[in-house]
């Protein structure tokens, strides 16, 4: 025993900078990945995929060779297998790090268009109309851009108002913002599927949280409900928001958020599907 871990510590790599280097990515890769499917459904395939390492482990040591053949078989596709389930996760890890300070960032919003935005969601809000409006920031929205209605509109408060006025053809689905224009209207947004969320949250505000899973866009949502107004950024999303908090949002809308925890009385009043 004393030889074999002789034998074994001499073989281990010395650690030098390089070395030192070499781990620290592979952690923060690792580290990325983990707090991207920490809470969701990938979460499980993980331990599924764990649970099938470990009885392959238990063949090789039980000289279980039947089992241990079809384990081995198998193997070679299982990378296959991983980037057909974890293909979002995949995708969000990589716009997650695409988003870095490091890469720069654009502009913030002008003045006047964010001013624009405010008066149309306080409107809305104060009329109790639905409205969901995402600001594309540095990663593009063109995927979602086509699935609407191309507009390639000057933003105003008119034209917002105009758009989800009950009834229009254009009120369902989102408005994508590009700059100082409206790129579309009636887009369709991805669901978020995240189950630490509050299963009372309608399609809308599930919309709004969607697509910022998967770009670094910001998502102005009001509750056709109650015309409560709440912000969506990097997964997460803020309930029940003032105008000021808005503009805040809008004007400093590269930090990664810290929302508040929805109350409950909130959660109930945006439970209806679809709203």
């Amino acid at each position: 025993m004393a030889r074999w871990w002789t034998s074994l510590l001499a073989n281990v790599p010395k650690l030098n900078l390089t070395a030192a280097v070499d781990i620290l990515c592979v952690a923060f890769l690792i580290y990325q990945f983990i707090s991207i499917v920490r809470g969701r459904r990938a979460a499980h395939i993980l331990t599924g995929l764990a649970f099938v390492l470990a009885v392959y482990v238990v063949a090789l040591l039980a000289h279980l060779e039947l089992l241990r053949t079809i384990l081995a078989t198998l193997a070679p596709y299982t990378a296959f297998a991983l980037i057909v389930m974890f293909q979002s996760e995949i995708r969000r890890l990589l716009a997650r790090l695409g988003r870095r300070r490091m890469f720069g960032f654009a502009p913030l919003q002008r003045r006047e268009v964010t001013d624009e935005i405010l008066l149309a969601v306080g409107q809305l809000a104060a009329q109790n109309t639905g409205a969901l409006i995402v600001m594309e920031r540095h990663i593009g929205l063109r995927t979602f851009v086509e699935s609407g209605v191309a507009l390639d509109a000057r933003l105003s408060r008119d034209l917002l108002m105009t758009i989800f006025h009950p009834g229009a053809l254009l009120h369902d689905g989102a408005v994508i913002v590009h700059g100082d224009r409206v790129a579309a209207a009636a887009c369709f947004l991805p669901l978020t599927t995240n189950p630490a969320l509050s299963s009372h949250l309608g399609t809308r505000h599930r919309a709004g949280i969607g697509v910022t899973e998967e770009t670094d866009c910001l998502s102005i949502i009001v509750s056709e409900e109650t015309g409560r107004i709440s912000v969506a950024a990097f997964g997460e999303i803020e309930m029940d928001v003032t105008l000021d908090r808005v503009r805040e949002r809008l004007s400093d809308g590269h930090r990664q958020p810290r929302p508040a925890e929805p109350s409950a009385q909130a959660l109930r009043e945006t439970s209806v599907p679809g709203r």
